[in-house]
């Protein structure tokens, strides 16, 4: 008679590594909601195949300690991929990823798609080719929050304030400066700008200004 118990396979692991990362691929397809956890010496993953039944199970207990605040994940259908930071950069190449010598496991094998051999000076610091990093995200308490981005430049509203304590500009129309200067800063009100131009037109409109005598008229002939 059969278990109905499902039984825990160990997945295939791929890895290749850089002087500062380890890249990780754990070829488990359809898991949903996977258990991961990576600590300084350790990455543990746990996950049940939808499509398959089969429940995955994998301990790395790595050679050297690892930086798990730097480091990412990218988790998709097929597999979970991971580039893991090492704790001491710019060192030589490890010799192996595990800690246990005995032999490297079964399910263990060489990501030659990402490999670079340490001598290949000139490429050897580039990511792997296949990698958009824009996918991945941060495994030590989520990524960097964004940074609010800069729409319109819209904080230079004081600026205009600013500016428009600026009198006695000799007639200058800001805002057709600007326009040949490429269209404005966006978000910049010119209303703002005191209107120098206007200041100095109506400042020359509004003097007195002595009126004109007639001259004398020329004596008949």
């Amino acid at each position: 008679m059969m278990s109905s118990a499902t039984t825990t396979i160990a997945p295939e692991v791929l890895w290749a590594q850089r002087p500062d990362e380890l890249y990780i691929t754990i070829n488990a397809p359809d898991v949903a909601n996977p258990e991961i956890t990576l600590t300084k010496d350790q990455l543990k993953f746990v996950g049940l195949s939808a499509s398959s039944g089969k429940q995955f199970s994998v301990t790395l207990d790595f050679l050297k300690e690892v930086d798990p605040e730097a480091s990412r994940q990218n988790l998709n259908s097929r597999a979970l991929i991971f580039v893991i930071a090492k704790k001491e950069k710019g060192e030589a190449y490890w010799p192996r990823l595990l800690k246990a010598s005995a032999g490297k496991p079964h399910f263990l094998k060489t990501d030659f798609s990402r490999w670079k051999d340490e001598d290949e000076e000139d490429e050897v610091d580039a990511p792997a080719n296949d990698m958009d990093m824009s996918n991945f995200s941060g495994m030590g308490g989520g990524g960097m929050p964004g940074m609010g981005g800069m729409p319109g430049m819209g904080g230079m509203g004081g600026m205009a304030d600013m500016m428009g304590g600026m009198g006695g500009m000799g007639g200058m129309d800001m805002q057709a400066l600007m326009a040949q200067m490429g269209g404005g800063a966006g978000g910049m009100d010119f209303s703002k700008f005191g209107g120098a131009g206007d200041d100095a037109a109506d400042s020359d409109d509004g003097e007195d200004m002595p009126e004109l005598e007639e001259a004398p008229s020329a004596p008949a002939s």
